[in-house]
């Protein structure tokens, strides 16, 4: 298996900002990593029925290595709510693989539109500084549970971290914006590791993957983008807790409008 020298620096790229934007935004990377990992497998010839769930199972593959990372610098902080954590794992679990066998059952044009549907979506969240109710608090064990299948069933979907919608949760509920960054790091890798495994097992039984692949999942791409992305999650992290974030996710998320419009046109 070889891979051309410009695919390893056009990944090697990818993972330097998306692991960036992972650490700063606690967004897992996702959002970035799919159009264009579509876009990078597409361009190299490989089959278009496989270059978009391809992306999406190389992508939350990688945010398994991204999550630990970033996790990592925002815990140094106290930034991680880890009974939180323990309370949304059990239904992510769950949620993320059902997900997987959802998302590899739809045709590629779909899956390409509800990507698009979510970005977007993402995108409204960023712009949107919704106050909470004062009283407000996160749900009881039930809901908390039936909330994380929620969220790790539309992150298998869309192959991101799940803070396009843990975030927005948690803040709504009244937890701190960057303890809510630091709770949704720490949830990317059950999402990210029960996806990617539903993603494997649902493409053995499929035709011929292009080399280097196993099952959904791009080897090279997995790599070379966790390896780029781990490395610049910590600079992410610590930018995070030394600034204001919310006008530079108003930028970001004019940036994801854009790629969604780029993504359903194309």
């Amino acid at each position: 298996m070889t891979v051309e020298p410009q695919l390893i620096v056009e990944l090697l790229l990818l993972g330097a900002a998306t692991g960036f934007l992972a650490g700063l935004l606690g967004i897992g990377g996702g959002m970035l990593m799919v159009p264009f990992i579509s876009f990078i497998l597409s361009s190299k010839g490989f089959p278009q029925e496989y270059a978009v769930k391809m992306a999406v199972a190389t992508s939350l593959a990688t945010i398994c290595f991204t999550s630990l990372s970033s996790v990592r610098a925002h815990n140094r902080r106290g930034a991680v709510l880890w009974p939180v954590v323990r309370l949304l794992t059990p239904g992510i679990l769950l949620g993320s693989l059902i997900g997987a066998q959802i998302a590899v059952a739809l045709p590629g044009r779909v899956l390409s539109i509800l990507f698009s549907v979510f970005v977007a979506f993402s995108a409204t969240q960023m712009f949107l500084d919704r106050k909470p109710k004062p009283s407000r608090t996160l749900p009881g064990r039930a809901g908390t549970l039936g909330m994380g299948g929620v969220i790790g069933m539309v992150s298998a979907l869309v192959g991101a971290g799940g803070a396009f919608v843990s975030v927005p949760f948690m803040t709504w509920c009244n937890v701190k914006i960057h303890d809510a960054v630091g709770t949704s790091a720490a949830l990317g890798f059950p999402i990210a590791f029960a996806g990617t495994l539903g993603y494997i097992w649902a493409g053995q039984n499929m035709p011929p993957m292009p080399p280097g692949s196993v099952g959904y999942l791009y080897l090279p791409g997995l790599f070379i983008v966790a390896l780029a992305s781990m490395c610049t999650a910590p600079f992410g992290a610590r930018t995070a807790h030394g600034m204001d974030i919310r006008p530079l996710k108003k930028v970001f998320g004019a940036v994801l409008y854009l790629l969604a419009a780029y993504f359903l046109l194309r």
